[in-house]
């Protein structure tokens, strides 16, 4: 019984599984990351395409990077959408690269505080980022991203509601490979179900903004499939390149505009703060899930360094910064299935979808209802393993002091996303410096763990682990008493 348990909860190796299911692992994967990943091309005006070509290309480089070692998939980063706002308003073409560019320079950031890492130690580094600071910021990540879930399941909470409990289902009842991919079958079985709703329910039907969709029943608040995206798989090509010269931040230089790129370097590359902090809580977050430390192997300089790269590459060529996604370790905690090579599969089919628009139009279409209930289930995970993070390295809430940091990380990080101008502007001569909630809130949290006095964690061989200060003493005292003991012997 034990054995067979060991083999649905934990596969570290996928290959035992065999190739066809390995295949479909991957899928789900690309599943997990899809909606939240063009979601950030929809919303800035980037390629959608290209988006989904360096997705692919910087996960796998950053799996080159790591020893392929950690399982992460580097999908969109939603921290930088302020950034694209401020310097390319309403997704302007001309000066999207400018804010490509500011996020390229941010991704040297990554880069510099790796090399810092490397020659001075993950223990110095890390010793700003101990579980008090790195579990609520986990926490306000999963949270932070809930309203978009909530604002998607929304538009027809019936369909949301059946996407969620299938893979409520699948996950708790199921067994086997059921029980591994319940987000695939959470997809397909409610995609299923809206295709059967549209057919015997559908009305075609206008809201206030002049959008076309179908509705059950004319209904607005019980939206299916959206006419638009159902004409774009109609419309478009089975083969097409991913991206244009004009989107890169190479045609800038052609008719530079310096006063721009110098607001886009002051604006966004701050905003890289709270995302290397967010790669550090990702990262403690599939430490967690695998029970692997891979802050400690393959280290944290290779997976910054891979992180970092990958955004560089990506916002070169037009697309968004990238980042280690939440989602698919929301797919690692559900699935139970660790091994990164089912996510390196998951980044081959991205880097094929990105080549056919057809493919990539196909999956844009699957109902706003089944991407809310999915990312309802996933984001709801990544608090989880923030909170399961506190729990397992024992923070003391007894001390006020871990109180008010966890506090003050939550309710900046949630409060100013969530406040009337989502955001922190610092104006700075002829530009401002535009901090999300995240970047606030994690700024915060480091700065007041490393004033308060009281910090009862160190660093050891599995990672910043909380002690009460007796052991630190009492460990203290151990060390120079064997070490006391060793000169005698010597001598």
């Amino acid at each position: 019984m034990a054995k067979e348990r060991k083999e649905i909860t934990e596969v570290y190796n996928a290959r035992e599984l065999g190739a066809g299911k390995m295949f479909i692992l991957g899928i789900q994967h690309m599943f997990a990351m899809f909606g939240a990943t063009v979601l950030v091309p929809a919303l800035t005006g980037l390629s959608v395409s290209a988006t989904l070509l360096f997705a692919g290309l910087g996960t796998l480089l950053f799996h080159l990077i790591t020893k392929r070692k950690v399982p992460a998939f580097l999908g969109s980063s939603f921290a930088f959408i302020a950034g694209y706002a401020a310097i390319a308003p309403n997704g302007d073409p001309a000066k999207l690269p400018y804010a490509c560019f500011g996020v390229a320079c941010a991704g040297l950031l990554y880069l510099i505080l790796a090399g810092l890492i490397k020659t001075f130690g993950v223990e110095k580094v890390m010793r700003f980022f101990p579980p008090i600071v790195t579990g609520p910021i986990i926490i306000a990540i999963g949270l932070t991203l809930s309203s978009s879930a909530v604002n998607n399941c929304a538009t027809n909470w019936l369909i949301a509601a059946v996407a969620i409990l299938i893979v409520v289902i699948c996950n708790v009842c199921g067994k086997g490979m059921i029980k591994i991919i319940p987000i695939i079958i959470g997809v397909l079985g409610s995609v299923a179900i809206a295709i059967i709703l549209a057919l015997l329910f559908g009305e075609t039907v206008v809201d206030a903004n002049g959008t076309e969709y179908i509705a059950m029943k004319g209904i607005e608040n019980l939206q299916i499939f959206s006419t638009a995206s159902i004409q774009n798989i109609k419309d478009a090509a089975w083969v097409g390149l991913p991206f244009t010269y004009d989107q890169t931040v190479f045609s800038i230089f052609q008719n530079l505009d310096s006063k721009l790129l110098v607001t886009a370097l002051f604006t966004i590359v701050p905003i890289a703060l709270a995302t290397i902090v967010e790669h550090i809580g990702d990262i403690s977050a599939i430490s967690s899930t695998t029970h692997r430390d891979f802050l400690e192997d393959p280290g944290l300089h290779r997976t910054l360094t891979g992180d970092g790269l990958a955004t560089i590459l990506a916002s070169l060529f037009g697309a968004p910064a990238n980042t280690t996604y939440g989602e698919n370790t929301g797919v690692l905690t559900l699935s139970k299935v660790y091994d990164p090579a089912v996510i390196r599969i998951a980044a081959g089919f991205a880097i094929l979808f990105s080549f056919s628009p057809k493919l990539a139009a196909c999956i844009s279409a699957i109902p706003t209802p089944v991407v809310g209930g999915i990312s309802l289930v996933l984001y709801g995970m990544i608090s989880a393993v923030g909170v399961r993070n506190i729990v397992e390295n024992k923070v003391d809430f007894g001390k006020t002091r871990n109180v008010i940091v966890a506090a003050i990380i939550l309710v900046l990080s949630i409060g100013v996303t969530y406040s009337a101008n989502g955001s922190i502007s610092i104006p700075c001569g002829d530009f401002a410096i535009v901090l999300t909630g995240l970047a606030v809130g994690s700024l915060a949290g480091i700065v007041l763990n490393a004033l308060l006095p009281g910090k009862d964690y160190q660093m050891t061989g599995k990672g910043l682990k909380d002690v009460p200060e007796k052991e630190l003493k009492e460990g203290a005292l151990e060390a120079d008493l064997k070490e006391e003991k060793a000169k005698k012997v010597s001598k």
